[in-house]
């Protein structure tokens, strides 16, 4: 499909440029509109956002064109991407929308979409609003026009969905956690959802002013995460980004946590239950090592393209459950149907709490090999795959490496960069087979 529009996570931009211009919100709501109505002839779809000022913009926009079209808004102000796809589940919705650039600074914004099902939707669908947006639009008459109305209680839902992927049995007691929310979506709720399951919540970055989201804290620049932990001298620190689908988890001795780490943990975790985990789903960045732990305990696992939407296709194809990135989209698909920063973190102290052992203890299995990423700056439009000193070269890296390491090597979709990187249990070894390969590449 060649999207016009539409990215790999929604549509996004800068505010103000095309298309996240409130012109082109009111053009996508009515063309969205038209296409959910091939379906149903009064359908209803939710709103949410972070806390960008540009979202009331956004919003407006949206809710007209959807009103045009004779289309019902519920809007649940300020909530998280996972916490809208939760409610258009659970309220029986045609649609959920969010308005987020996720954690982009506050300049950013964009639009996304979730099915009646609380899943991201298909290329198919994106290229039939691309198609809807071509065309002349067709406005309802007044009495077909669509109605808007608050959601009074979303949040509070939406916490007892968190608190209920949370094992019944136990308890947050005795835990001090740091929780930073990046000034986004989640500043009101992540608190809530553990300070009711009973840890001691000091926060951070719940102060949004409509320009700080993700501006020096979430789970982006999580400094100030480790910062306060070590300050508030607390067992846990977990941070999200703008909207709330992303996790970091510091401990009290101020080690950092990546994805890759946490969703092993996950695995270890049902494990311990005796429960069935056939597979996992990682993509082209995760880290070797933590592949090797798995294969170690018997859990195959499989890599997809970078990017949590195409985890979420392989588990779905698969018909597995658990899959993440590195960069903290971890996907618990016995949980919820897309990437919850919130669920996911209850996950982890979930493990942390049954076992009785610390987070650290956990991972004592796993050692993840030392990575070494390089840029390569290449002419625009260049056929890198047919440098034949390139080839060569990786050829002879991979042979060297054998079991013990890996290459990647990516074009950038979004500059003329070659991204080489190479993995090995040695990391001097690595660093040198990745600049052999950048030298090729540059050759």
């Amino acid at each position: 499909m060649s999207r016009r529009y539409f990215g790999t996570d929604g549509i996004r931009g800068t505010v103000g440029a095309s298309p996240i211009t409130p012109d082109f919100m009111l053009r996508l709501g009515h063309a969205v509109g038209r296409v959910l109505k091939r379906e149903r002839d009064r359908p209803a779809v939710v709103i949410g956002k972070d806390t960008r000022i540009s979202g009331y913009m956004i919003e407006s926009a949206l809710e007209a064109g959807f009103a045009s079209a004779g289309v019902d808004t519920l809007l649940s102000g300020p909530l998280p991407t996972p916490g809208v796809a939760y409610l258009t589940r659970a309220l029986r919705l045609d649609l959920g929308i969010v308005i987020s650039a996720s954690h982009n600074p506050f300049n950013d914004n964009g639009v996304k979409f979730f099915s009646a099902r609380g899943e991201k939707l298909p290329d198919d669908w994106e290229a039939s609003v691309e198609a809807a947006l071509e065309d002349a639009p067709q406005w309802v008459g007044s009495a077909e026009l669509g109605r808007a109305r608050r959601i009074d209680d979303a949040r509070g839902r939406y916490i007892e969905f968190c608190k209920g992927s949370f094992g019944h049995e136990l308890t947050l007691r005795g835990l001090k956690i740091v929780v930073d929310a990046a000034h986004g979506a989640a500043y009101q709720v992540a608190p809530e959802v553990f300070h009711e399951l009973g840890a001691e919540v000091v926060t951070i970055g719940v102060a949004p002013d409509g320009l700080n989201i993700n501006e020096g804290c979430g789970a982006t620049a999580p400094a100030a995460l480790v910062a306060a932990v070590a300050e508030h001298r607390c067992d846990y620190g977990i941070a999200l980004d703008g909207d709330a689908d992303r996790l970091q988890v510091v401990d009290g001795a101020g080690r950092l946590y990546n994805g890759d780490e946490l969703l092993y943990v996950m695995v270890a975790d049902r494990l311990a239950q005796a429960q069935a985990v056939p597979g996992v789903v990682g993509t082209l960045m995760t880290n070797m090592g933590v592949e090797v732990a798995l294969r170690e305990r018997g859990v195959e696992f499989v890599r997809a393209k970078v990017g949590d939407r195409y985890v979420l296709e392989e588990l779905v194809a698969r018909g597995w459950q658990l899959g993440g990135e590195g960069s903290g989209h971890l996907l618990a698909l016995d949980k919820h149907t897309t990437g919850d920063g919130i669920v996911s973190a209850l996950q982890v102290l979930q493990a942390v709490r049954r076992s009785g052992r610390a987070l650290a203890e956990l991972l004592d299995g796993v050692r993840l090999y030392p990575q070494t990423l390089i840029n390569v700056r290449v002419a625009a439009g260049s056929d890198w795959r047919g440098n034949g000193q390139l080839s060569g070269e990786q050829d002879a890296v991979v042979r060297e490496l054998g079991d013990h390491g890996r290459v990647l090597i990516r074009a950038s979709g979004t500059e003329p960069v070659l991204r080489v990187m190479v993995e090995a249990r040695d990391g001097a070894l690595a660093r040198a087979c990745a600049e052999r390969l950048a030298a090729a590449a540059q050759a």
